[in-house]
């Protein structure tokens, strides 16, 4: 490969819903510019960027895939980007790294609810968007519904400038309404190929039609170009690319292509519409970073080959004889293999060998890569994903990409006990490959929480320890955090004496439990006098109510928000001691807080919950049946629908993230924060499983 400057690279996203043609329009983008000698197939398991057992046994993309094209003078980075809900993290990182977005639209589906969620947050980054309708060979393929869909649901700004000749079996050419021609591809080519022709007679309207549509659109963007239009004066194709292009950076036209992928029909023109219509690293507005560890300094960053070099970390992998391998997208500077560098994130040093860019699962070594390049490099010592490579004399921190909350949680446990160590490793390692995994471990109910973005995601993250690892684990639904409160008045003794014949034990304390409003907390009084308890032992009676309180009344949980005064008492001067006390206290809390009226909490979330209108009822009411107080609605900030608050009990949100998929049919988004306690209705609270309590040592 040779070396290409910045003005020559194109970084592109590929996005769109799942199964809507993305994996299989990038292996043909590379297969067709030359790139790779092999066209894959996702039946066959070969295609450029699925390449994971996972992703090849399941059909779809499950993370990020790197490859690149060279067409026309240019290299193409191509960034594969997975289509489900729950492997989002991934197609953000995707979008991140880019400066444009080439939206995949299925033939056959149109628009669906993944297509919509990664076209808003390209537009929301300001990328231009380069739609395709792809799979136009597939039966029931139908450009016309597919453009309809996109208007109606993405943008009415959208404007095809090429359509399909035919469709499904029939489908045999585009005409570029550009070069006013029509491109009739030949049987049985491998590439693409096609003969240049004048558009059919049974085409002409057709082409008049949209070639209307498009001259109309461009000029609208231009007050020079409209005023040539209302002239009827024609405008050279090469006047309207030009035009197109800086309508696109503004976001002002969507342009709209067709092809087949699996024919490489319509491949090339896809390719050379990249490389005219999409920008460069020079094109795109300067980037904003944190000068230094502080942060106390905003820069520009510009990508100038003499500018200091500055690079994101996007997506980790781990490979069995390799190690780690970081992927990075350049953002100035220019960077040779071998180069010292300093992770400005974790204030380490780090040394670029075997410099390299990714073409799928190969890695082909460069000596030089210049600002806007992706690259690739293994066996960093301490970088990960969102880590920020820079000069040590020249620190700067990126903006992260902004990866998504997990929305489900379960508690994971190995299947064999010798495995927890290789399990706590495995789940860290997955994490530094996918920051949208987390874990963390829960000490009140001794379990290994592990968080996703939805059930699939973490059925995979399983497979992979058991591949990677060697580790088999089950997933449970995570213990709730239940408390347990007093709610009455009461007093009485705690006397704890025994004899062993030599020095003996004795403690004696009388206390009164009150309840605390809601959230107070635990308080202890000292209200002895007289000396009846000598003051280095009254310490001990308040740990002793406290560790009898953490072991619970009715079910076993931490009992909260209650006070206790130490009003009376007696000891011996001999067998007295802080042990004594302490279990004096333990006896006490015992004896009294039966007689308090003891009651369970149960934990609530605040939930917000951002749906379609048409889909709000079955919101509200679904929330309702949870046992959900709402809260209120208000129109969403977007536009896109009504948000609605309520607060819900934790234990009744497990596996909402994907109830709440199935109502909206995948357009609802929720957020969810800790609220605190409330009481229990006795219905619910009889259902609460009793926890075991600890083992009680006797001192």
């Amino acid at each position: 490969m040779r070396e290409y400057k910045s003005a020559e690279i194109r970084n592109i996203a590929v996005v769109g819903h799942g199964a809507s043609g993305k994996t299989t329009l990038v292996d043909a983008l590379a297969f067709v510019s030359g790139a790779t000698r092999r066209h894959g197939s996702i039946k066959d398991g070969t295609t450029l960027t699925d390449t994971s057992p996972e992703e090849i046994a399941h059909g779809y993309s499950i993370a990020l895939g790197c490859a690149h094209a060279e067409w026309r003078d240019t290299k193409l980075n191509l960034l594969d980007t997975p289509g489900y809900a729950d492997f989002a993290g991934d197609a953000i990182a995707g979008l991140v790294a880019a400066d444009g977005a080439l939206v995949t639209v299925g033939a056959t589906g149109g628009v669906e609810v993944g297509t919509e969620r990664m076209f808003r947050e390209a537009v929301r980054r300001n990328d231009p968007v380069l739609f395709v309708v792809a799979m136009m060979d597939k039966e029931h393929a139908d450009f016309d519904a597919a453009y309809a869909s996109i208007k109606a649901k993405l943008t009415p700004k959208v404007v095809p400038v090429e359509i399909p000749i035919g469709a499904g079996a029939g489908f045999r050419g585009v005409i570029n309404l550009f070069t006013r021609k029509a491109h009739v591809f030949k049987a049985g080519t491998k590439s693409g190929e096609y003969e240049e022709v004048a558009i059919p007679a049974e085409e002409q309207a057709r082409f008049a039609r949209y070639h209307a549509e498009l001259v109309e659109a461009i000029a609208a963007t231009d007050d020079a170009l409209l005023e040539r239009f209302f002239n009827g004066e024609e405008i050279p194709g090469e006047e309207e690319m030009r035009a197109m292009k800086e309508a696109m950076k503004r976001a002002e036209l969507f342009p709209l292509l067709a092809c087949s992928s699996q024919l490489t029909w319509g491949v090339r023109t896809v390719l050379d519409l990249l490389v005219q219509l999409m920008p460069n690293a020079y094109e795109m507005e300067e980037i904003h970073a944190l000068r230094g560890a502080e942060g106390t300094k905003v820069v520009e960053i510009h990508p100038r080959d003499d500018a200091p070099f500055t690079a994101l970390v996007f997506k980790t992998t781990s490979e069995s004889h390799v190690g780690e391998v970081s992927y990075f997208r350049t953002f100035s500077g220019a960077v040779s293999s071998g180069a010292e560098v300093y992770n400005a994130t974790r204030a380490t040093p780090e040394k670029l060998v075997h410099l390299a860019v990714p073409q799928g699962k190969e890695r082909l070594e460069v000596a030089t890569l210049h600002p806007g390049d992706i690259g690739c490099v293994a066996k960093l010592k301490g970088t990960h994903t969102n880590d920020t490579l820079s000069t040590k004399e020249h620190p700067v921190r990126l903006p992260a990409i902004p990866f998504p909350d997990p929305l489900v949680s379960f508690a994971i446990e190995a299947v064999s006990h010798a495995d927890e160590e290789k399990l706590q490793l495995g789940l860290h390692r997955l994490h530094d490959e996918d920051p949208t995994i987390q874990t963390h471990f829960e000490p009140e109910t001794h379990e290994t929480i592990i968080e996703g973005l939805g059930e699939r995601h973490l059925d995979v993250a399983l497979q992979r320890l058991k591949r990677q690892f060697g580790v088999q684990a089950t997933l449970r639904t995570p213990a709730i955090p239940y408390r347990e409160t007093l709610l009455g008045h009461a007093e009485g003794q705690g006397r704890h004496k025994k004899q062993t014949g030599g020095k003996g034990q004795f403690g004696d304390c009388w206390i009164r439990i009150k309840p605390r409003p809601r959230g107070a907390g635990y308080a202890f009084v000292d209200e002895i006098s007289g000396g009846v308890i000598p003051r280095q032992y009254i310490p001990a009676v308040d740990k002793g109510v406290q560790e009898a309180a953490e072991r619970g009344v009715l079910a076993g949980y931490p009992v909260v928000d209650f006070a206790v005064e130490c009003f009376d008492g007696s000891y011996h001067s001999v067998d007295s001691n802080e042990a004594s006390f302490r279990m004096a206290g333990i006896l006490a809390f015992r004896t009294i807080a039966p007689k308090c009226r003891p009651a369970l909490l149960e934990p609530l979330m605040t939930v917000e919950v951002t749906t379609p209108d048409a889909y709000l009822g079955d919101v509200m009411g679904d929330l309702s049946g949870r046992r959900g107080q709402i809260a209120g609605t208000e129109p969403a900030a977007d536009g896109t629908g009504t948000v609605v608050k309520a607060t819900v009990p934790m234990a009744e949100l497990h596996l909402y993230a994907t109830k709440l998929q199935s109502l909206t049919h995948g357009h609802g988004t929720v957020r969810t924060r800790f609220e605190g306690f409330e009481l229990m209705a006795h219905e619910a609270a009889a259902k609460v499983p009793v926890r075991g309590r600890a083992k009680e040592v006797e001192e």
